[in-house]
């Protein structure tokens, strides 16, 4: 289990060049745009335009901050992402375009190496205790807004933008937010 505090993460250019990438996780540890097998980031998108193409990689977004944007993929209708969407799951290696709606957005990105890792990404808006449970594998909890604190886990304390990653020896997590918090919770495990 390790805390990741916001303040540590570390930032880098878009594959593209257009913008700039924060990393909050990455496996293999250390690895890079081209070798990850999974990786959690944010990213700042300040003006529409082209998505990096990531050949092999599934990926699932989430509007984190900004009015939202439409997501136009090669072969799939239009997409409208805003912050109550749900997160939204597609091939990362298919042309992608997106057009802001009102502004710049921060987005959650989760990515996995197809046919090696797979991912889902789940949004939980809590006001009251709830369990969280994992699953073999990694999970990722990303406290968005608010904050929450984790009882069983020392008591650990995630303030905005913090995050816990917990490995495959925890099942199931108590979280009380300390006053109302949305949570996103990533569950990473090897493909079949």
């Amino acid at each position: 289990m390790r805390v990741l505090r916001a303040a540590e993460y570390k930032s880098m250019p878009w594959k593209n060049g257009g913008g700039v990438t924060t990393e909050i996780a990455v496996s293999p540890a250390g690895a890079g745009l081209d070798d990850f097998d999974w990786r959690v980031s944010m990213a700042r998108v300040e003006s529409s335009g082209p998505f990096s193409r990531f050949a092999g990689i599934d990926r699932t977004l989430s509007v984190l901050e900004g009015e939202g944007i439409v997501l136009d993929i090669t072969g799939q209708p239009s997409t409208r992402l805003a912050p109550a969407t749900a997160p939204f799951s597609f091939p990362a290696d298919l042309p992608t375009s997106a057009a802001l709606i009102a502004g710049p957005i921060t987005d959650l990105n989760v990515m996995t190496r197809r046919g090696r890792m797979l991912h889902s990404v789940e949004r939980l808006a809590i006001s009251r205790p709830v369990e969280i449970v994992t699953r073999a594998g990694s999970t990722l909890i990303l406290c968005h807004d608010g904050e929450a604190v984790f009882p069983d886990a020392g008591p650990i304390r995630l303030g905005p933008l913090d995050a816990l990653l917990l490995g495959p020896d925890a099942s199931v997590l108590r979280a009380e937010p300390a006053r109302n918090a949305t949570l996103f919770v990533v569950r990473i495990a090897a493909a079949a």
